[in-house]
């Protein structure tokens, strides 16, 4: 293909790659709101400014985009909670790395968190597969990391997988429940001050708690 070819077809591609974006933070909204069964495809189309045919021309059915709502999400943790991928050479920054990129999706993407945890309550019916092939490959890894950690002397003997479920809980609870935590703090909406005041506490309490010295 052509220079010139390329550039005839990347604004499109690009266009295309926006919009889609568009519907999912939308979708997010409204699947939050309604679970799956009460959200309609014409709220969605009206919250992106397009008719049910074109947005069906995007995700062809609430089905489908409510699958790529969930995976979505779960890309994105993934992406940010790989503690291989963490910048850093030692236990405490990577778990702190770790624990402020969890942070910083409950915070960026809270709506998508809500959805995902209402799949997960209802026994994840939509995305037991993709737990499988994405998520537990993962974890095994971090686990194997800590339980290397453990090993090295470098943090005191803990469950690992105990470990991350605390983490998950702690993280996602600031976007899973944040109406429950605006209301204890008098706020109408969490600010960047208060996730970022979550995420020191968070990365203070466990990294003591583990023993990393």
């Amino acid at each position: 293909m052509t220079k010139a070819v390329e550039t005839k077809f990347k604004p499109k591609r690009l266009t295309r790659e926006l919009m889609e974006q568009k519907i999912l933070t939308a979708a997010e909204d409204v699947f939050a709101r309604y679970g799956f069964q009460g959200a309609a495809i014409n709220t969605i189309a009206e919250l992106t400014g397009l008719t049910k045919q074109n947005l069906l021309y995007y995700f062809p059915s609430k089905e489908v985009l409510y699958q790529k709502v969930l995976e979505n999400i779960l890309d994105l943790w993934l992406d940010k909670m790989a503690l291989f991928v963490q910048r850093g050479d030692d236990p405490k920054t990577m778990i702190a790395s770790y624990i402020q990129g969890k942070i910083e999706i409950s915070q960026s993407h809270p709506n998508g968190s809500k959805v995902f945890a209402i799949e997960i309550i209802q026994g994840a019916p939509r995305l037991r597969e993709y737990l499988v092939s994405h998520l537990l490959p993962q974890l095994k890894d971090d686990v194997a990391l800590i339980e290397q950690w453990i090993k090295e002397g470098k943090m005191d003997p803990v469950d690992p997988y105990h470990l991350f479920f605390m983490i998950w809980a702690a993280t996602q609870t600031y976007a899973d429940f944040s109406s429950q935590i605006e209301l204890a703090l008098g706020k109408p909406k969490l600010e960047q001050q208060d996730f970022e005041q979550a995420s020191a506490f968070l990365i203070k309490l466990i990294t003591r708690g583990l023993g990393i010295k």
